[in-house]
């Protein structure tokens, strides 16, 4: 099972180089399922993966001028504080078993993995319908709009260790008036800060296994340059739209594999 991990973590870079975003949704249950690592440290592991891997990406957009570097610390403040906040003081704070309901058993693997997968459900229907970009009449930079998305994903990236691209690149299509292209390279930037700053509070809290950590990042770096040239020279529909019932299939796996197993 873990060779099928290591191989799969290239696919965490294909997507973030495709998407701008979704890397977490294959990183998480990869530390889960495939190298059976406890969901905490799972949730820190994918926070330097993704974080390392989108930086690269993010820096190779910055080349093609598709980072909007001011959109992306305006975003990115509201959202390093929520989740370094979050990874330091709230997700250690939640105890281990929550409540019990007859046979049912509320633990923070369940809440964390279970919020994971509702949070993935959503996430996959713009891909399945082919959705291949959001496009939006709006040209307002809706200031307050972007503080209180920021701070919601920045939250929600803390207590269980996703990117949140799915949700950074409409929010800022929507919210700030980016073209697409533009807004996948501004969330890779934002994903990359959010990821390695909030992986700092794991830091203070966790012995991390460095070389474990630093072999599956440097196999998800090859598959974002993999993504990037993909992007570049093919369409990437059909691959979306696989990916899309992938996340959902995902998703309903973990829901199942963690509520009624």
């Amino acid at each position: 099972m873990e060779f099928f991990g290591y191989v799969a973590s290239v696919f965490v870079g294909i997507i973030l180089g495709l998407l701008g975003g979704g890397g977490s949704i294959l990183s998480i249950p990869i530390l889960v399922y495939l190298f059976t690592i406890e969901p905490v440290h799972a949730s820190a592991y994918s926070l330097f993966l993704v974080g390392a891997t989108s930086l690269t990406g993010a820096i190779s957009k910055y080349k093609e001028h598709l980072v909007n570097l001011k959109t992306g610390i305006l975003f990115g403040i509201p959202s390093i504080i929520a989740i370094f906040c979050t990874r330091k003081w709230i997700l250690p704070a939640i105890p281990d078993t929550l409540f019990t309901y007859g046979d049912f058993i509320m633990t923070k693997r369940v809440l964390m993995l279970g919020l994971f997968a509702i949070l993935m459900i959503p996430a996959s229907i713009p891909l399945i319908r082919g959705r291949n970009s959001f496009v939006s009449d709006n040209q307002k930079f809706r200031v307050f709009l972007v503080i209180v998305e920021g701070s919601l994903i920045g939250f929600l990236t803390g207590l269980v260790g996703a990117g949140g691209g799915f949700l950074i690149v409409p929010a800022l299509v929507f919210l700030t008036g980016l073209p697409f292209k533009t807004a996948v390279g501004t969330s890779l930037f934002i994903i990359s800060i959010n990821s390695l700053l909030g992986f700092t509070g794991d830091l203070l809290n966790y012995k991390m296994d460095w070389p474990f950590l630093l072999t599956i990042t440097a196999l998800a770096i090859v598959g974002i340059f993999i993504g990037n040239l993909l992007s570049d020279r093919i369409s990437s529909g059909k691959l979306r739209k696989g990916f899309g019932w992938m996340t959902l299939l995902m998703g309903c796996f973990i829901l199942v594999r963690e509520f009624f197993w």
